[in-house]
């Protein structure tokens, strides 16, 4: 059986181009990314992308989703123990650094600075992006359930308020990290002040509701 008939073989050479082509998204960059740089990162004919793939955008494309779905399988047992939003912030900070040390930041801006001018990229990274909103959204509508806060919360919204922040924090340590840190102190803070109100007997529980029903009305 030939290799182009070979399904092992196929998917084998498949996952070597994703890998590829997001380790070529590390080290060199999306301008330096091609068909020639991934097969050589990949160690595989430069022809295999368009025939496996069709386009270095397609590509791509996949790689996103690919590495998206790598790293979400790796966290979501973690986020599945989750109880608090302030175990969710501390398992935040826990990801940041091991993502930025293994990489997966630099990959993720190059795939946003691409999907600016790129729209099949833009909807392959909003695509990979979906996924850790799903996840997050879980743990919001888990955590907040007996929250008094939680009938006043916009559980899908505020996924991809956190979801958008993580990744706007991430980028912006590579120019700030002072101000990262402050801005993930500030956040810190905010679910202490969450957890307070979380603690309160069931009136002052009840007295809370009472207020964010009255400034909630139109």
């Amino acid at each position: 059986m030939s290799a182009a008939k070979d399904p092992d073989k196929g998917r084998e050479t498949r996952e070597k181009l994703l890998d590829g082509a997001l380790r070529t998204l590390t080290e060199q960059g999306i301008a330096k990314t091609s068909a020639r740089s991934i097969a050589a990162a990949a160690g595989v004919n430069q022809a295999l992308v368009f025939y496996h793939f069709g386009s270095v955008d397609e590509l791509l494309a996949a790689a996103c989703r690919y590495g998206t779905e790598q790293r979400v399988a790796l966290y979501r047992d973690r986020l599945a123990g989750i109880g608090s939003l302030s175990e969710l912030l501390a398992f935040g900070r826990e990801m940041h650094e091991e993502e930025r040390e293994a990489g997966h930041v630099a990959v993720l801006g190059q795939l946003l600075a691409g999907a600016q001018t790129q729209p099949r990229l833009a909807a392959a990274t909003a695509a990979g992006l979906a996924l850790w909103v799903e996840e997050i959204e879980k743990v919001l509508a888990r955590v907040l359930a007996a929250s008094p806060l939680g009938e006043f919360t916009d559980v899908v919204g505020l996924a991809r308020a956190v979801a958008a922040s993580f990744v706007g924090l991430e980028l912006y340590e590579g120019v700030d990290p002072v101000g990262t840190e402050r801005a993930l102190a500030s956040l810190e803070q905010l679910s202490l002040l969450v957890g307070a109100v979380e603690d309160l007997g069931p009136l002052a529980q009840r007295a809370v509701r009472h207020r964010l029903r009255r400034s909630s009305r139109p």
